[in-house]
């Protein structure tokens, strides 16, 4: 992951800039360690990094333990993508600290980063929650922290750091834009209604969100990530005006959406594309509709519109790579192999288990502590290898004698119940007496407390 230099930059050059004491002079001439930070913080300011790095320097030299010159140097050395170096004066000047010094959550916050940037992100997930210690609204952690808690597939929960964010500084652009990314996995009943009657989408008078309502505004929004938008308005010289929508014109936020209208005229357009490329790919015309993905399901649906895997298929086939199978091809795996795995869900069912996403999952380890094994061994969760790379994860949801294997339902129900709150969240024994004392269901190395 490359993210953090999007949101830390902007914090070095106004850390750096308010570090550097008045310019004091020496009796006899003679550079003292501010004034020396203060020619530092010129050169910082005006982009000559490499005088400002050979300044700071300077400085140590003058007093080794100095804490502004050691973060001033750390920084510049970070903005220079020099991860060692900067790391190393981070480091140090955490030893130099006083326990009320201002910077520590700074201090940690930057290290973060460099492990983020080294794409360690079990320690820079650590850095992060050190700096939040000192300083719970550090923007620079929450944000970091949401990145890396996204990247893990807890998209919920990434979408509360970030709102976390936003609260702090409304004007953080980079919060808000991953925020938009999330609306489908954080945005409650009403908020994700109100979205869908801002797109023409339901009814000026519809009150209940239903699922297929949920489906429709996952499908628009997902269009709009993958700009669609910008596709329509290669596909005309002016876009019809019943296709778009903007909000917050004028402002920092403007956004362009899509309405229904504009949704169903993107599907119909990338559809009627999608056949001209499979043509000059060589399929001919009476195949094109019969097309499967490699999981053996038809890419086209009956309107002649793509499916979510025919659109992956598509955008493969702009490539020249081929990620379809032609009507005579076998589907790897097997039918028969599939059915079993369908009889095997159906008796996971039966038992009274119900299927979770991986995204799901992630929240619940979150939550919980726990590492998957734990939860598969100990608290009821069952795991079914499909093939190598797929998974399938299942959580009792039915009243159990022991309250252990109950917590991935009840951590599953409550995430539900944020935005939906006419969910019932099931009582668990277990977990509530672990909250009463302010207690995760497990330690920090995945194992269950008992």
């Amino acid at each position: 992951m490359h993210c953090s230099k999007l949101f830390s930059d902007r914090l070095l050059l106004a850390f750096v800039m308010c570090l550097s004491a008045p310019f004091v002079q020496a009796a006899g001439g003679k550079q003292t360690v501010s004034s020396c930070l203060e020619s530092g913080k010129k050169a910082f300011s005006a982009k000559e990094y490499l005088q400002a790095q050979d300044t700071f320097t300077r400085c140590l030299k003058l007093d080794p333990d100095n804490v502004e010159a050691q973060l001033s140097l750390a920084g510049v050395l970070l903005t220079q993508d020099d991860l060692d170096g900067a790391e190393k004066y981070f480091n140090a000047a955490l030893t130099s600290m006083k326990r009320t010094s201002p910077y520590w959550s700074y201090t940690y916050s930057m290290l973060g980063d460099i492990a983020l940037k080294r794409q360690q992100n079990d320690l820079a997930l650590k850095m992060y929650s050190k700096s939040l210690e000192y300083n719970a609204a550090n923007v620079n952690s929450l944000v970091g922290k949401g990145v890396i808690v996204e990247y893990q597939g807890d998209r919920q929960g990434a979408a509360e750091y970030y709102r976390s964010a936003l609260a702090v500084e409304p004007l953080n652009l980079i919060a808000r834009k991953r925020l938009v990314n999330l609306e489908p996995d954080y945005l409650t009943n009403d908020e994700m209604l109100a979205a869908l009657k801002q797109r023409y989408a339901v009814a000026p008078d519809a009150a209940q969100l239903t699922e297929d309502d949920r489906a429709l505004f996952a499908d628009i929004h997902k269009a709009e990530q993958r700009r669609g938008i910008d596709y329509l308005k290669n596909k005309y010289p002016k876009v019809p005006q019943e296709y778009l929508v903007t909000i917050n014109k004028d402002t920092d936020f403007e956004r362009e959406m899509l309405t229904l209208a504009g949704y169903k005229a993107l599907e119909k357009h990338i559809g009627q594309d999608a056949i001209a490329v499979f043509q000059k790919g060589g399929v001919p015309i009476k195949d094109v509709f019969d097309l499967r993905d490699m999981k053996g399901e038809k890419i086209f649906k009956a309107d002649s519109t793509l499916t979510d895997s025919g659109f992956f298929v598509y955008t493969e086939a702009l490539q020249n790579r081929k990620a379809f199978l032609l009507p005579k091809e076998a589907i790897p795996p097997t039918q028969a192999f599939l059915n079993k795995v369908a009889a095997r869900v159906q008796e996971l069912k039966d038992a009274g288990y119900v299927e979770i996403t991986r995204s799901e999952l992630k929240m619940i380890q979150n939550q919980t502590k726990c590492s998957e094994e734990t939860l598969r061994s100990k608290l009821g969760l069952y795991v079914l290898n499909v093939t190598k790379n797929d998974r399938r994860y299942f959580v009792i949801a039915r009243q159990t004698a022991d309250p252990k294997k109950g917590v991935p339902y009840y951590y599953l129900m409550a995430a539900h119940a944020k935005r939906n709150p006419n969910v019932r969240v099931p009582s668990n024994s277990l977990v509530e007496s672990y909250s009463y004392y302010g207690y995760t269901v497990c330690l920090d190395d995945g194992n269950l407390l008992e």
